[in-house]
């Protein structure tokens, strides 16, 4: 019954279990992603429970007191239509209530978030390829780049500190971070770390196609014959026209939302997004 229902922070071992669930769901999760997620925010996943087994989660990520990414909303198929999914929904709304709240939404629940009080914004769209070819060069490992520089780069695009999570982001295991500085300064970066299949670029920012380009192309260069994906913002025609390029075919699509409406994401030097999960 739905009273039975408990809905507490998930332990380590939860997170594990969630990832597994988004690989049933066909979203493709990075092999290290759950040690990474927590770091972003402990308290920030909630699964529920049923007679102690484990039926549905949602992330609730909080980046400071203006902003919060929500993902992993995931019932699981036979727990379904007995109200456990809008309970937990619920709670974790109520986790980040005050701020303005994100998702990459499925295109089917568009109509279900706009009723949650969410505002769309812009498609992301999912590309797949084969990695593979020649690196450019004239790329640098991030950790080269001072942290600083970095922080404030990303925070600009991504409209929120995340220094926490972007420690550990850009130091994938089994992957790797680039930038290309010029003038002694960060003109882009993107990372490539393992998956359930294949490897996904993200994120990939970028002040001008060709740098995103040249980020791009090294990064893939280095996992020859393996699958590929890059989330791609709709806008952006510059990076609809590099996964082209490379020879990429759309895989499937999410909603941009905001409860509050768009932060002002510049997604002309977004090329790719970091994760639909956290944003």
């Amino acid at each position: 019954m739905e009273s039975d229902l408990i809905i507490r922070t998930m332990t380590p071992a939860d997170l594990e279990l969630a990832i597994d669930w988004a690989a049933q769901e066909g979203w493709n999760p990075g092999l290290h992603d759950a040690e990474v997620f927590r770091i972003a925010d402990p308290d920030g996943f909630l699964i529920g429970e049923a007679n102690g087994e484990p039926v549905g989660c949602v992330s609730v990520v909080a980046y400071g007191e203006a902003f919060g990414f929500l993902g992993f909303y995931i019932v699981r198929p036979e727990f379904r239509g007995k109200g456990y999914g809008i309970r937990i929904w619920k709670a974790g709304m109520d986790r980040l209530a005050g701020r303005n709240i994100g998702l990459d939404g499925v295109v089917a629940q568009q109509e279900n978030y706009k009723r949650s009080g969410y505002q769309y914004a812009y498609a992301n769209e999912r590309y797949e390829g084969t990695g593979g070819g020649s690196a450019m060069g004239g790329t640098v490992p991030l950790s080269e780049v001072p942290f600083n520089q970095v922080s404030a780069y990303d925070s600009a695009l991504f409209r929120a500190p995340r220094d926490t999570f972007l420690k550990a982001w850009i130091l994938p295991r089994g992957g790797k971070a680039l930038g290309i500085v010029e003038g002694g300064k960060l003109r882009g970066y993107g990372v490539i770390r393992p998956c359930r299949s294949g490897h996904k670029v993200g994120p990939l920012f970028a002040d001008t196609a060709d740098i995103a380009e040249n980020i791009f192309a090294d990064l893939i260069s280095s996992v020859p014959g393996a699958p590929i994906y890059l989330d791609v913002p709709r806008p952006n025609q510059a990076a609809l026209a590099l996964v082209e390029r490379h020879g990429m075919e759309p895989v499937f699509e999410t909603a941009r939302m905001y409860t509050k409406g768009d932060p002002g994401v510049p997604v002309d030097r977004v090329y790719g997004v970091t994760t639909f999960e956290l944003g």
